[in-house]
């Protein structure tokens, strides 16, 4: 028999001040097949949070016997560093309480799709210390997930190419603190510690350009991070597990194949 989910507070008192009380849901697999554990930033433009691309995963992840955290992080009109402070809260709350979940604290991915590939993209490249961090003794835990899985994700800064997607920045920072974009573009923060990654995007976006996944794939391959990628010829922007699209479906399978030879399964 499943569990049914459990929904928990990433802090018992929330720092930055806002009436949003970020959380994580613990998706435990009924057959498990691995210590490795996949928490999830669902993607929704950082105004959102689509629930396809949250629990949508952890149904399949669960099936192929992968546990599975989904979290509620803060979005607009919440600005940064807030969505990058709940997305290291969510990695060190799963390690400070990787025996109670029976996961491998080594075993830590992050996944995300959209504007919640932003947020794991940039959680695997921005060091910079933020506001808040330092709570209590969860926080000790390193924040530096051990593997990206990114789904179509906005990657590019604001640039004359028309390249990225605005509004995903726009709604992070405040039209006023564009100018920190380039500061949160993952592929110019990529370095030699920046985890492998899994990449999956369609030829045919018109939603985020297909071009933010080619770029962060070249910078990780710079730095000589191991990464796979796999860019699909059509299907539209937000296709989650793709179940109208069976050969963008197929997405799943590679990534279960990818997780086995990274040794996660």
């Amino acid at each position: 028999m499943t569990s049914p989910p459990v929904k928990m507070q990433l802090w018992d008192n929330t720092p930055g001040m806002c009436a949003e009380i970020p959380k994580i849901t613990y998706y435990a697999s009924a057959d498990k097949k691995t210590d490795a554990a996949v928490v999830i930033f669902p993607g929704g433009g950082y105004g959102g949070r689509a629930n396809h691309e949250g629990e949508g995963y952890a149904g399949f992840l669960n099936f192929a016997g992968v546990d599975a955290f989904v979290v509620d992080y803060r979005v607009s009109p919440h600005r940064f560093p807030l969505e990058l402070l709940d997305a290291r809260r969510s990695v060190r709350f799963v390690r400070h309480n990787a025996s109670r979940f029976g996961v491998n604290p080594h075993k830590i991915l992050v996944m995300g799709s959209s504007a919640g590939g932003h947020l794991a993209a940039m959680l695997c490249t921005y060091t910079e210390p933020v506001d808040f961090e330092g709570a209590d003794e969860t926080d000790s835990q390193d924040y530096m997930p051990n593997a990206q899985i990114l789904c179509y994700p906005v990657i590019c800064s604001p640039n004359p190419e028309g390249v990225t997607h605005v509004g995903s920045y726009e709604n992070l920072l405040g039209s006023e603190n564009m100018f920190f974009a380039d500061r949160l573009s993952p592929e110019k923060n990529v370095g030699e510690k920046t985890p492998t990654a899994f990449i999956w995007h369609t030829a045919e976006d018109a939603g985020v350009n297909v071009i933010n996944s080619y770029r962060y794939a070249t910078a990780l391959r710079e730095h000589g991070i191991a990464v796979e990628m796999h860019i699909f010829p059509f299907g539209r922007h937000g296709l989650g597990t793709a179940p109208d699209y069976p050969h963008v479906a197929q997405w799943t399978r590679l990534l279960i194949n990818w997780l086995g030879e990274m040794k996660f399964m």
